[in-house]
């Protein structure tokens, strides 16, 4: 299945031309998939048997990310647009419906469990969906209004806020709060770009710093209080996140040591030194520097740097505004998620669970993306049919 995955990457790279896709995007994409299957595969040392080979399992779905592309890249430009508001409407039920059928792992239900298949995430497919549903609401509202007033504006971002509300909402009851904080991001990172005026900014993160000030009162002078209106759950979610600063914690002890150990050229490949939870996943950081070592490291994060300068380039040429606020939100997303991943496992940021873009082992978080790109690629090809 890897050699499978790997010839559909050739055949994608042999073909950019016709399907009008960034040579630099294809080939980043092949680093991610041999630097993913990789690295899981030297994960897979301290991970339990009974998992099966993860980096085949991550293999097989690049294989079918690959398959998904195609089939985008080839569907009408119009089934795309007329699909997103069902697929809202889709996402947003799956999530409810998670919330009584799930399965509990953990303490959390963010899972669907399907029979001779595995798991199957909605919230992540949520994030491209929102992406998607955004961009076209941003993008209708202003094309339709010339001059938008401040009473529109007004009523415009309530409706926008709804949207985004739902879906954050009942991701936050699963609980996944790193999802709910992308949703977010995603909305700013679009409303950013989009012609909206700059004060709401500024009244919104007024606001936000208001409400703020009495939640963390509460939080760290009245926590009886806290506790009594928001709940344990609630109260146990900040204490994990604000722990972080004390360094404590098998993971991040563990994670850094094996950073910290690995020099300028690293253990070597599938010498990872000690044992973290989670390494395939939200620590697959740590596995990947301590087999490379620091010029390992700067080589993946100059790729990651690579692929979003790569997408920025697209945006910043693209004429249609939908599509320009859905890769400004792809970006967004991609950056975020990096950025917090990467500084979790070395101590700079709280452990979230969030894992990083084309590298963790996940089927829905990979094949998610690969939809994305997907997207990406069939409008590049629609532009060229235009041209031609």
């Amino acid at each position: 299945m890897p050699i499978l995955a790997i010839l559909k990457m050739v055949v994608f790279m042999k073909s950019y031309k016709k399907y009008n896709i960034p040579y630099s995007i294809l080939i980043a994409l092949f680093l991610f998939m041999i630097i993913s299957c990789t690295t899981i595969y030297s994960a897979m040392t301290y991970l339990p048997s009974y998992l099966g080979n993860l980096a085949l399992k991550q293999a097989l779905f690049y294989g079918i990310g690959f398959l998904l592309i195609f089939l985008l890249i080839k569907m009408p430009k119009n089934f795309i647009d007329h699909s997103i508001k069902i697929s809202y409407f889709v996402g947003n039920l799956l999530l409810f419906l998670l919330l009584f059928l799930g399965k509990d792992i953990n303490g959390s239900k963010c899972w669907f469990m399907i029979p001779g298949i595995g798991s199957f995430q909605p919230s992540e497919f949520m994030k491209i969906i929102l992406i998607l549903f955004l961009s076209l609401e941003v993008h209708n509202f202003y094309k339709n209004h010339q001059e938008v007033s401040m009473k529109e504006e007004f009523f415009f971002l309530c409706k926008i806020l709804i949207f985004v509300m739902i879906p954050s909402l009942l991701t936050f009851l699963e609980p996944d709060t790193g999802a709910v904080i992308i949703y977010l991001l995603i909305t700013i990172g679009i409303l950013l770009v989009s012609p909206l005026r700059r004060r709401w900014f500024f009244l919104g993160g007024a606001i936000f710093g208001i409400l703020l000030i009495p939640f963390l009162y509460f939080y760290f002078f009245q926590q009886d209080t806290f506790v009594d209106i928001l709940g344990t759950d609630l109260f146990y979610r900040m204490d994990r996140i604000l722990d972080w600063k004390k360094g404590e914690g098998l993971q991040l002890e563990n994670s850094l040591t094996a950073i910290g150990s690995s020099g300028i050229l690293g253990h070597g490949y599938n010498h990872t030194p000690l044992y973290f939870p989670e390494s395939g996943t939200d620590f697959i950081f740590s596995v990947f520097a301590s087999n490379f070592g620091l010029l390992g490291s700067l080589f993946f994060i100059l790729l990651l740097l690579f692929f979003d300068f790569s997408l920025l380039s697209l945006a910043q040429k693209e004429k249609n505004t939908f599509y320009k606020y859905v890769i400004i939100g792809g970006v967004s997303m991609f950056f975020y998620q990096q950025f917090q991943n990467m500084s979790m496992t070395i101590g700079l940021l709280p452990i979230t669970g969030i894992t990083l873009p084309f590298i963790s082992y996940g089927g829905s978080s990979l094949l998610a993306y690969m939809i994305f790109m997907g997207i990406l690629f069939n409008r590049l090809l629609q532009k060229k049919k235009q041209i031609n």
